[in-house]
């Protein structure tokens, strides 16, 4: 049975799930659909086009589908887009897209989203990510799986985030990060694989040991960046005998070749 705390003002059209706990204060409008297993903490305000998967834990005070902090806005109906088992905490605001952009703010499965965290519109969020407090990012960012955000970090409109990358905290970042890469400081710039945070999540040592040969290309031997790739992509064509690591180097390319605001450097 759905728990609705009486003070809690729910539209009578939104979709809620049966077992559903909404707690005292909180506002959920006509737009929204949330799924089973989910809980809305007190004084919290769901709007705007927006579905929500299941078991989903929204702290209190959270702002969760407001409209876009765009001046370009024009009232259309965007979306948001949030997967399962996601944990968003105090004072976090999560906004709609635009239609400057595919016109959904999507953020996937099993993400910790700390308090006062902005992911503004048009944002696209992997799965299994950490958002620390205060992380502020801009429309239109990527963030990929795994990657972890530090405390206070700014992130500029367009910039990509690769997978199991890491963002020191107070940084100020400009451009992409590439894959499993730690990124600090104010511009942030690369310092070195996320050796620790691959080893918990079982990367072998070949693989660790291929990647920090990848970086070393890319950062450390002097070569342009059309040099790097080249050469980068002759270790991916080198590994074959070793599928995983293959794939993950394939995944350092890749990311690198497709930037367009470029990688940080």
């Amino acid at each position: 049975m759905t728990q609705i705390h009486a003070s809690a003002i729910v539209d009578s059209k939104a979709e809620i799930a049966s077992d559903v706990e909404i707690g005292p204060y909180s506002v959920i409008g006509p737009h929204v659909k949330i799924g089973a297993g989910s809980k809305v903490g007190s004084h919290t305000v769901i709007e705007g086009h927006t579905t929500i998967g299941q078991e989903n834990i929204f702290a209190h005070f959270a702002a969760i589908g407001g409209t876009p902090q765009d001046m370009k806005y024009r009232g259309e109906p965007t979306q948001l887009i949030m997967g399962d088992r996601n944990t968003v905490r105090e004072f976090t605001t999560i906004h709609t897209g635009t239609t400057q952009d595919e016109g959904i703010t999507r953020i996937g499965n099993d993400n910790w989203i700390m308090a006062y965290v902005h992911i503004a519109h048009d944002c696209q969020i992997g799965n299994n990510t950490i958002f620390s407090s205060n992380a502020q990012i801009a429309g239109h960012v990527q963030v990929h799986d795994w990657a972890i955000m530090g405390g206070m970090s700014g992130v500029h409109q367009f910039v990509r985030i690769g997978q199991h990358a890491m963002l020191g905290g107070a940084s100020a970042l400009v451009q992409d990060i590439p894959p499993f890469v730690i990124a600090a400081g104010d511009k942030a710039s690369p310092h070195g694989i996320n050796v620790e945070g691959l080893k918990r999540r079982g990367f072998s040592s070949d693989t660790i040991s291929a990647l920090r040969q990848a970086y070393k290309v890319l950062y450390k031997d002097g070569l342009s960046f059309e040099e790097a790739k080249v050469e980068i992509h002759k270790m991916v064509l080198a590994s074959t005998a070793d599928a995983a690591t293959s794939e993950k180097l394939a995944q350092f390319h890749d990311f690198i070749a497709a930037s367009t605001r470029g990688i940080i450097r």
